[in-house]
């Protein structure tokens, strides 16, 4: 490895980057050309923390053999963020705590190695296997945003690097690790940032909504005419489950938005806004008679995920409801939504198709009817 290789792997990850070339291909290129350069890898993991309301971040390995994923997306490693005791959360969270990127965010180090051997194997959690696995070295670094470049957990890019090479990496082979690393991290935290930008829109803003955000559809007071047809859903009774069990409102709106929405999305349906414990969504199609093909498609499959969302509930003992559903057709204005001149979401306005939505949701859908 010359200057000559560092130059021209530094521009092909910035290229890579500036492309938004998926991360687990910039990790393989990466890798690739410095095997083919005589780095002697066998088995490389990046991370990035992210904002999802689910998962924490997602891991890229190389090296690893055909039946196991290049691409894993993991969940919390706090025990104060699990939704409750699940075993696998639970062993995750103590496998990171035992592990040398959790030690390093406690030392303030960036850099960790480690010769792997029979006495060192147990000292930390992924250690054992990477020794049964044939390997010999084990290399460490947290590359570190700054404070500006931080965006909540996403406050660096975290990568590993093992050797089978008998005797180890040489120092040589570490110092260059060291500066590979800000390079590829550099392209990881591109590309990562937009997709982070992708799903943080999908969630808050909803799947249609978002893209239009990102197509650049951001104008103030720009509204499109569409035919749609209209969904507009609330849970019943859910006044009654607030003040009687204050405690399980927010668990059973997370339980029943996901069976509603997942129906909806399913359908090829798009949700505008949830209002409290309503869902406002619409379904579009060239032909009007597909939309409401497909929201009624959704309407069914809703109905049967809460039917058997009640089953689950009702066996752990917790508050129960049904859905209300309204569906209407019609033109409608699909807009950004304004308030005190700054956006706010999307929205969608029409005066028979809204008001007729409205006042046929008020009829109770129950397990076996909506009213259209």
């Amino acid at each position: 490895m010359n200057e000559a290789f560092f130059t021209d792997l530094s521009t092909w990850l910035t290229q890579a980057g500036l492309a938004g070339m998926p991360e687990i291909d910039i990790v393989s290129g990466c890798c690739d050309r410095c095997v083919a350069a005589g780095l002697p890898l066998g088995r490389t993991l990046v991370f990035v923390d992210t904002l999802h309301p689910v998962h924490e971040g997602r891991l890229f390995r190389w090296g690893f053999g055909r039946g196991e994923p290049s691409l894993l997306d993991y969940g919390r490693t706090s025990p104060d963020a699990l939704a409750g005791p699940d075993p696998l959360d639970t062993t995750a969270i103590e496998r990171w705590r035992r592990s040398p990127f959790y030690r390093m965010l406690q030392t303030g180090d960036s850099v960790f190695r480690r010769r792997l051997s029979v006495a060192t194997a147990e000292e930390f959690s992924p250690l054992p296997d990477l020794l049964a696995a044939g390997m010999t070295d084990y290399v460490a670094i947290i590359t570190r945003f700054g404070a500006g470049g931080a965006i909540g957990e996403m406050d660096g890019v975290y990568s590993s690097w093992t050797t089978r090479a008998p005797g180890g990496f040489t120092d040589r082979h570490t110092t260059a690790l060291q500066r590979i690393a800000p390079s590829l991290a550099l392209a990881i935290k591109s590309v990562s940032l937009a997709r982070m930008t992708g799903a943080l829109m999908k969630t808050y803003l909803g799947r249609d909504a978002g893209q239009r955000v990102l197509s650049g559809r951001i104008v103030r007071g720009i509204a499109e005419r569409i035919d749609a047809a209209i969904w507009f859903s609330d849970l019943r009774g859910f006044t009654r489950i607030t003040d009687a069990a204050p405690d399980q409102v927010i668990p059973l709106l997370n339980d029943y938005s996901d069976a509603i929405v997942s129906a909806i999305h399913a359908c090829g349906g798009d949700v505008v806004k949830l209002i409290g414990d309503g869902t406002l969504a619409i379904f579009t199609a060239e032909d009007r008679m597909h939309a409401c093909e497909a929201a009624l498609s959704a309407a069914t499959a809703a109905r049967q995920s809460v039917a058997e969302l009640k089953k689950q509930r009702t066996a752990a003992g917790k508050p129960v409801t049904d859905t209300y559903l309204g569906l209407h057709v019609g033109e409608v204005y699909y807009c950004c939504d304004v308030s005190f001149g700054r956006s706010t979401g999307s929205n969608i306005v029409g005066d028979l198709p809204m008001s007729g939505t409205s006042k046929v949701g008020s009829f109770p859908w129950g397990d076996t009817r909506c009213a259209v």
